[in-house]
């Protein structure tokens, strides 16, 4: 047999090697170049190669990885969002911990000055039968007596009194509510109207619905059209761009327009738990009151909760926690809130023994300039009573008007409470009357030892209104805090029929000082009084703005 050469061992898929025309000693010297190529089993079809799979292409482990890598960078970046979303979500209201149904404030047994104070043996006692809701606090005791203890300081806090809570921790206590499912009742002073708006209360309330609630309306002067307030009142709150509900025209001491309110928080509620919400001594206490006392003719679960109503006083920041009150038969919570303490107000830069003169506690009536007298020992210094330029005037000691340009018959009518007198000097001369009589003629501050305490009215806002019709109010001056200042054109009263518009059309010229940093609004006027409805105008809607506007309800 003859021997097999190298070429005959080698795969039919091989390249042939020559070996012809080698000498025998080198024939089988030279090493076989060998390709080999890989067939998949005849049983499986040979499928193309997929793309991306060259050189160049990421491995199975190098995939592996970078998808780890990826799940571990996704990983962190949600943990670290979690742990920013419950920095900034505060905890929910704990009815754990027992309160003074008064005010709201924890009670402790440790200090007798500070709120929510009860003695040890009555802590004691009502802790072992459980019982702790039914005690009511020190401070919440001498304020049912007529006693003026403040309890807030800070930002829109009160100089007087000893300070125990800030008014940002207040807020604090309702941010909680952004992220609840609630219904909102917001109150709103009809006599403080801008001062007591909360113009960003959707910053406390987030996207729950809110039934507006003005109080306060008996204080209006007799003969005001509730009908021309009604209009007023969603006209300046569209213009505010706060989406309501509905708004309500109420009275807590008369009852009026509480049974509307009580009907609609019956219909929206669906089982979800009502804040009343509103600024520091807006009346949310008495109107709770007002609420649970018609509620109690239908529901009994009402009328156990009257025992224990929060409390009510002149004091803005008498409401120091949320009052969890069980007022409803069908489920949820009604829930009295602390007031929002708003830094431009005149309570916050007057004494606490003086805070009960910045509240109105009759029906309004207007004090106008000129006249043939002015309210309590302001005198007037002047030739000719009917023109007021080049004089100023006092409204106690927080508010001074300087009429710089108005005309001839042009009168000013303030709105506030009674007890700010008013007093009127030649601009000259009012710095030296203000300096020797504030504390004495002019109060509030009270007293010469807390007008020597006194800030002073150093800040100022030049006024300017244009003149477009004399038969009404060109525009109010509300004052925050306090009241506002109507301010017309030509007196009704020296108005003759012969009046030429033409002429007296214009500019009038005012500057307003008050303390700092009490806010002055310019608004559209508001229609009080007999007169008010004679020169109101209802403005003319779409079909659109018809169908979009909240409905007011008396």
């Amino acid at each position: 047999m003859a021997p097999k050469t190298l070429s005959s061992f080698l795969s039919p898929f091989s390249l042939p090697i020559p070996t012809t025309n080698l000498p025998n000693h080198r024939r089988h010297h030279y090493p076989a170049l060998i390709l080999c190529r890989f067939s998949p089993p005849l049983s499986e079809p040979r499928s193309p190669e997929p793309e991306g799979t060259g050189a160049a292409a990421p491995t199975p482990g190098d995939r592996f990885l970078e998808s780890r890598r990826s799940f571990d960078a996704a990983k962190l970046i949600l943990k670290e969002k979690k742990k920013k979303r419950l920095k900034e979500k505060p905890l929910k209201l704990s009815t754990a911990v027992a309160c003074c149904y008064g005010c709201g404030a924890p009670l402790q047994t440790s200090e007798p000055d500070a709120p929510g104070y009860s003695d040890p043996e009555t802590y004691a006692l009502k802790k072992k039968h459980h019982q702790l809701r039914t005690v009511i606090c020190g401070r919440c005791k001498l304020l049912s007596h007529g006693h003026m203890i403040t309890a807030v300081g800070g930002n829109g806090g009160y100089s007087g009194g000893k300070q125990f809570i800030m008014a940002e921790q207040l807020r604090e206590k309702l941010s909680h509510l952004r992220y609840e499912r609630a219904l909102i009742v917001k109150l709103v002073d009809i006599v403080d109207f801008n001062g007591s708006f909360l113009a960003r209360v959707r910053d406390l309330a987030g996207a729950n619905p809110i039934i507006l609630v003005i109080t306060k309306i008996d204080l209006l002067p007799k003969g005001t059209d509730f009908n021309c307030i009604g209009d007023w009142v969603v006209e300046a709150t569209v213009k505010k761009k706060l989406n309501v509900m509905s708004v309500h025209l109420t009275s807590s001491k008369s009852l009026v327009g509480v049974a509307g309110v009580a009907s609609e928080i019956q219909k929206e509620k669906k089982g979800r738990d009502v804040y009343v919400m509103g600024s520091a001594n807006v009346g949310k206490s008495a109107f709770i009151s007002a609420l649970l006392k018609l509620m109690a003719e239908k529901d009994p679960v009402a009328a156990s909760a009257q025992k224990y109503r929060p409390i009510q006083s002149a004091v803005p920041g008498t409401t120091l926690g949320p009052i969890q009150i069980n007022a409803f038969l069908g489920g949820g919570k009604l829930f009295d809130t602390p007031g929002v303490h708003l830094h431009h107000r005149q309570a916050a830069v007057v004494h606490s023994e003086d805070l009960p003169s910045l509240a109105p506690q009759s029906r309004l009536r207007g004090q106008s300039l000129p006249n043939s007298q002015v309210s309590g020992s302001g005198t007037i210094r002047k030739g000719n009573s009917s023109d007021l330029n080049g004089y100023s005037i006092f409204w106690g000691g927080l508010v001074r008007v300087d009429v710089l340009k108005v005309l001839p018959e042009t009168r000013l009518t303030f709105y506030g409470p009674k007890s700010l007198q008013i007093h009127m000097v030649p601009t000259d001369e009012a710095d030296e009357f203000y300096q020797k009589q504030v504390g004495i003629l002019l109060t509030p501050p009270t007293g010469k030892e807390r007008a020597e305490e006194w800030r002073g009215l150093d800040s100022q806002r030049q006024v300017h209104i244009k003149v477009e019709d004399v038969q009404r109010p060109a525009c109010d001056v509300a004052i925050s805090g306090l009241g506002w200042i109507s301010i017309e054109p030509i007196c009704r009263l020296l108005r003759s029929s012969d009046s030429n518009s033409e002429k007296i059309a214009g500019e009038l010229h005012l500057a307003v000082h008050v303390p700092k940093p009490v806010e002055i609004f310019v608004r559209s006027p508001i229609p009080v009084g007999k007169y008010g409805a004679e020169w109101y105008q209802y403005r003319e809607l779409t079909e659109k703005e018809e169908e979009e506007r909240p409905k007011w309800h008396y």
